[in-house]
């Protein structure tokens, strides 16, 4: 788009005439760090003011189709996002040659209209890199992202193979969620990773590939039959699998540190294998095929007291008489019974 084209829209117009407004008041109290255009509706910067000592950029929902080449001469930036714009493949590529910005930790390009990974291989301290909510349809490109790379959003695309993360051994977030996966593959290096976000994809089988350290894992929506392979997963602390196809809870007696299970909607018809767990506060159940509360108390000896939330409806035990003081009786501590906040 034109860089005019902005100039002749009263509304963007207005909008950056209020930018400007704003860094002025702000220059007279020092440098200026961080630009804020969050909602302006702009189609370009010709009459946005960009000051040198910029550390941070947020040009979060504008309607940007391309990144102005002022951004590129900011020795000191640290953070920039074009998060919901509509930057394509092209729009962005001359980041990859800003060599001022090489200094860059965090890198937003969420929700745009990209069809592959962005070159970001000048960015070589980079923390944090979002692509989530595009169209990319491959990894292809991450191997020359930076090894120091902590915090990695493909979320809402259309990759179909996890790849080219071997090299990511700082990592400690990695968010796939809405994808085309069908296998969990390639993640043996990545042994400083915590989060692990693999929902809505077409996965069948668990292969965590050895990790220990990883805290929180999301396979929610998957199409998965068993909960076996997350044994070594020793630090475990959430582990969410709703709507799969879970008919058996196992593999979960060595997860110790585990606070919350989400395995709801999904085809159990027994609590079983996590009665030696003394840390669970949640515990998500309803949406199964649990027949009676006969033997709950055994079933989660371990975590009768640290119990504070259970979801059990719509299971055949939820029509038990007295299912709500039953509950409460076997937890002391409950503070919300499914959808029911305990007084």
């Amino acid at each position: 788009m034109a860089s005019g084209e902005g100039a002749g829209d009263p509304q963007a117009a207005a909008a950056s005439g209020e930018a400007e407004a704003k860094m002025e008041t702000e220059e007279q109290e020092g440098p200026v760090l961080c630009l804020d255009l969050t909602s302006y509706q702009l189609h370009d910067l010709s009459e946005v003011e960009i000051p040198p000592t910029l550390e941070e950029v947020d040009l979060t929902a504008n309607r940007l189709t391309s990144a102005d080449p002022r951004i590129g001469r900011l020795a000191g930036l640290r953070k920039l996002s074009f998060r919901q714009n509509l930057l394509d493949d092209a729009a962005v590529a001359p980041l990859s040659s800003w060599d001022a910005i090489a200094g860059l930790q965090e890198l937003v390009l969420r929700d745009n209209k990209l069809s592959r990974i962005p070159d970001a291989s000048i960015f070589k301290g980079l923390l944090i890199f979002d692509v989530s909510f595009n169209e990319i349809s491959s990894l292809t490109g991450l191997s020359k992202v930076s090894s120091t790379l902590k915090e990695l959003y493909v979320s809402k695309n259309e990759v179909a193979k996890m790849e080219e993360l071997e090299h990511l051994h700082a990592l400690e977030i990695l968010e796939l969620g809405s994808n085309r996966l069908r296998v969990m593959e390639n993640l043996e290096t990545l042994t400083n990773l915590q989060e692990l976000w693999l929902g809505r994809n077409r996965i069948r089988t668990v292969n965590l590939c050895g990790l220990k350290l990883i805290k929180k894992i999301s396979l929610q929506s998957n199409r998965l039959t068993s909960m076996d392979g997350f044994q070594e997963c020793i630090a475990l602390e959430e582990l969410y699998l709703s709507h799969n196809g879970i008919q058996k809870m196992e593999g979960l007696s060595t997860l110790q540190n585990l606070r919350v299970l989400d395995v709801s909607s999904n085809k159990l018809t027994a609590i079983e294998n996590i009665e030696t767990l003394t840390r669970l506060e949640d515990l998500w159940l309803n949406d199964n095929q649990i027949p009676s509360l006969d033997g709950i108390e055994a079933a989660l000896a371990g975590s009768r007291k640290k119990l504070t939330t259970i979801y059990l409806e719509r299971n055949p035990c939820a029509k038990t008489p007295n299912y709500s003081s039953t509950l409460k009786q076997v937890f002391p501590n409950l503070e919300q019974i499914d959808s029911d906040i305990i007084a």
